[in-house]
């Protein structure tokens, strides 16, 4: 191998929810050679539906901290409930022989702030972990996919991010893979920036809309903030040709690269209704353009991917 085909990290990112990002990453991942799938949508976690993945890994995830009243310490004074701003402390816990009632912490409005442990003059306040979610290594007939999971409420999804990126940066440099193809979360919030940084290139997934065009120039610009460069593909194009063609000449004009257009296709639906990447049912306008997508990124890139023949 060539020292210059060092590792390849594509994230398919998108403005918002249902542009098709992981229709597409899904097919990519069939059409690539022995890529490392990542699933960076940790709210939501999607390509693990399409790819029907075995896990052979699973592991808690540690998020943060959270207080912890020690009842049998706690001289129920009340500052702790005083202090805290997230509301999450009760005159509600049990007794300890000295009153009849001590404060409880309620994890799920904890935020491990902390404030309540420092102003604790009994010191029967610590902050321990919290088990935040849970995070998988599982086989794929495309390879090994890195996903996670937060627990409902829970937050850090930036860390469990960074944690799916690293695990599969590790199974590459492990395996001889070249290539991570990452699935991002949608938006352009911390997920998506614990996504994208670092990233070699972003693949960003946009319909022709008004908001479509909105959520690109914000991603455009994301991606030039962290000097990531932006290829493009509208998806449904059909829906809108001038629109469509619109924001093609927009990016361009950003620094950005067209690098496909998919056309409005019903075997999308059919192929999410049986969990399979698109490209594996059938060869129809929609399936055809993905594959031309992939010809066009390993064209851009050439020395770093290789595609099945």
């Amino acid at each position: 191998m060539p020292e210059a085909a060092a590792l390849f990290e594509l994230v398919v990112l998108s403005g918002k929810g249902g542009t098709g990002k992981t229709c597409v990453t899904a097919s990519l991942a069939a059409l690539a050679h022995e890529p490392v799938l990542a699933d960076c949508d940790v709210d939501a976690s999607n390509l693990p539906l399409v790819l029907n993945p075995q896990p052979q890994r699973r592991e808690s995830f540690t998020g943060g901290l959270r207080a912890h009243i020690q009842s049998d310490r706690c001289s129920a004074c009340g500052k702790c409930q005083e202090v805290c701003r997230f509301a999450a402390i009760a005159l509600d816990g049990p007794g300890n022989g000295c009153v009849p009632r001590t404060y409880r912490v309620d994890t799920a409005a904890c935020e491990g702030c902390g404030v309540c442990e420092y102003c604790c003059a009994g010191h029967a306040i610590d902050l321990r972990p919290a088990d935040s979610g849970e995070w998988f290594v599982s086989d794929t007939r495309y390879g090994p996919l890195v996903h996670a999971g937060l627990h409902p409420g829970e937050g850090n999804s930036g860390k469990l991010v960074m944690l799916v990126r690293e695990q599969a940066r590790q199974i590459a440099a492990a395996t001889g893979r070249r290539l991570i193809l990452m699935d991002g979360p949608p938006g352009i919030g911390c997920p998506v920036i614990a996504s994208l940084t670092g990233a070699t290139r972003m693949l960003v997934i946009t319909e022709p809309t008004p908001s479509g065009e909105h959520d690109l120039e914000r991603m455009l610009a994301l991606g030039r903030h962290f000097g990531v460069p932006a290829w493009v593909c509208v998806n449904k194009h059909d829906l809108n040709p001038a629109m469509a063609t619109h924001m093609e000449r927009h990016a361009v004009e950003r620094g950005a690269t067209v690098v496909g257009r998919i056309p409005y296709d019903p075997e999308v639906t059919a192929a999410q209704r049986q969990g399979r990447p698109l490209v594996e049912m059938n060869r129809g306008p929609a399936a055809t353009a993905i594959a031309g997508l992939w010809q066009r990124i390993r064209a851009e890139g050439s020395v770093l991917i290789n595609v099945n023949d």
